[in-house]
């Protein structure tokens, strides 16, 4: 069946100091079709679909909306134009109900009840009932990203972008996705998809163009390709891992028990009756939706947030009242989930953002005097091994793509050499082999005896990498089993507070 083309881009181009971000890039999108846009991390996909809304203008090329000239200067006349955007970090306001954040991102919204009617309305007919007077911060992950797409549904779009949509949902939810997607598909919107999910990519849509270095590789059926092809269309040649070969555990390096403690964020989730143990040479996995206490248990591990002594031991030391300069120095870890602001600092350099936490252990600071030349070196060093796209150290966090800063955030930990690292989302936002290095690189540090733990919303990740497995729901941790023959379908059950949390499962031999 030929589709009429709603999106015609044609020689899109774009520079900045030091990198052509997209090269005579050419691409047509059609009426009714679910489109994935595929790339590494600074392939070019985010500068590309910037332009398409209005958030950054080409330096060369042309684009058509339904065979009229479409060049937005802002993504105001974007959205006029009918071409909306649901984008990875999502842009409300905790204080907020659903109604008022729906009303902040329309030109004209209409009088509050009439907008609750819509919302509730819009929202039942696509599967994603939302409650217009719920404050936005009592919200799961899942319901934000309704709210978000509710948002772009109520001005009627021909085009929806949307980025990394299915990174913070269950199996159940992305399923509850797919379906509305598929349905607005049928109606005659075209959907432009970003996802780093090739799975989910052959699943979900019609056709896929493929970028590399900011040019177009390919235009593809994603159907008809398996995901191992279009990773390799992607980056190259994929190299299969080595088989993982049986670890012995060791002793237990970090134990946390019967702990509770109350989220500083009045939007977040309080932790009850947390304990686990976990040993030298092992992956812990602990599954969860976004909200449910992860930011939390990180920020309690890492000692930003501290706790009753004797509740966090490492190597049978309590440790839960030391800070995280305390903690580093015994050899405790941490990346958190939020790599810009938290992880790392915006306007610092790569070096300096090195030197934050890695002075102390790397013996980078003496006598109050920092040894430049070193912490550039190590820099350079994560640099290199973790493949961060930049042109050097001296560039600042922010202007590197999210993945490349992940990458860099990942790495700066992993060459700590620690006795524990514990991540939040460790290859979120990355490509195929910058996640496999990531994921290698963990499997390395517990292979050398370090005790890992991963807290990830990917199943496929924790599935692939951990020994041993639980999973966090409304600040309550499930015990801790063997992740050997577990499947997607039952850990999505139990992030999603299916079952008893308070079950005893079998501890992982």
């Amino acid at each position: 069946m030929t589709r009429t083309t709603l999106l015609k881009v044609e020689g899109l181009s774009k520079s900045y100091p030091g990198v052509r971000a997209n090269d005579d890039v050419s691409f047509r999108i059609a009426e009714g079709q679910i489109h994935a846009l595929l790339g590494e991390n600074g392939a070019g996909k985010s500068t590309l679909v910037k332009m398409i809304y209005g958030l950054v203008r080409p330096d060369a090329g042309r684009m058509e909306l339904r065979g009229q000239s479409f060049a937005p200067g802002q993504p105001s006349e974007a959205r006029k134009s009918g071409v909306a955007m649901v984008f990875q970090h999502f842009s409300l306001f905790d204080a907020l109900d659903v109604a008022e954040n729906v009303a902040l991102g329309m030109e004209n919204p209409p009088p509050p009840r009439d907008l609750a009617r819509r919302i509730r309305t819009v929202s039942e007919e696509y599967g994603l009932p939302l409650d217009p007077s719920r404050l936005v911060g009592e919200l799961s992950a899942g319901e934000r990203q309704r709210v978000e797409i509710v948002r772009c549904l109520l001005q009627d779009p021909k085009l929806l972008i949307m980025d990394e949509p299915t990174s913070v949902l269950t199996p159940q939810e992305v399923d509850i996705l797919f379906r509305t997607l598929r349905k607005l598909a049928a109606e005659g919107t075209a959907i432009l998809y970003i996802s780093h999910k090739l799975e989910e990519i052959r699943a979900l849509c019609d056709e896929a163009t493929i970028l590399r270095d900011g040019k177009k590789i390919a235009t593809c059926d994603p159907r008809e390709r398996t995901a191992r092809e279009m990773a390799e269309l992607m980056v190259g040649e994929l190299l299969t891992p080595p088989e993982r070969p049986a670890r012995p555990r060791g002793d237990v390096v970090l134990a946390v028990e019967k702990l509770s403690l109350k989220s500083a964020n009045p939007f977040g989730t309080s932790l009850k009756e947390i304990s686990f143990q976990l040993h030298a040479g092992e992956v812990l996995g602990i599954a969860g939706v976004a909200g449910n206490g992860q930011d939390e248990l990180l920020l309690m591990l890492s000692g930003e947030l501290r706790a009753p002594r004797n509740q966090v031991r490492l190597r049978g030391q309590p440790v839960g009242h030391l800070g995280p300069t305390g903690r580093r120095g015994l050899g405790v870890v941490a990346a958190p989930e939020e790599r810009l602001g938290h992880a790392a600092a915006p306007d610092m350099s790569l070096t300096e953002n090195a030197l934050l936490s890695a002075a102390r252990r790397k013996g980078l600071e003496q006598g109050g005097f920092i040894d430049w030349a070193r912490t550039e070196a190590f820099a350079r060093q994560i640099i290199a091994r973790f493949d961060v796209r930049t042109p050097g150290p001296h560039v600042l966090a922010r202007a590197l793509s999210g993945g490349n800063l992940q990458k860099f955030v990942i790495g700066r930990e992993i060459e700590l050499d620690p006795d524990v690292i514990v991540v939040n989302q460790p290859t979120w936002g990355v490509d195929a082999s910058a996640a496999a290095t990531i994921r290698q690189a963990l499997l390395d540090l517990a292979g050398k005896g370090a005790g890992v733990l991963v807290i990830s919303q990917d199943l496929d990740e924790l599935l692939e990498v951990a020994d041993s497995f639980a999973a966090l729901n409304e600040g309550r941790l499930t015990r801790v089993r063997s992740a050997r023959g577990l499947t997607v379908e039952e850990i999505g059950l139990m992030m999603g507070g299916s079952g008893d949390m308070q079950v005893a499962h079998e501890a992982a031999e």
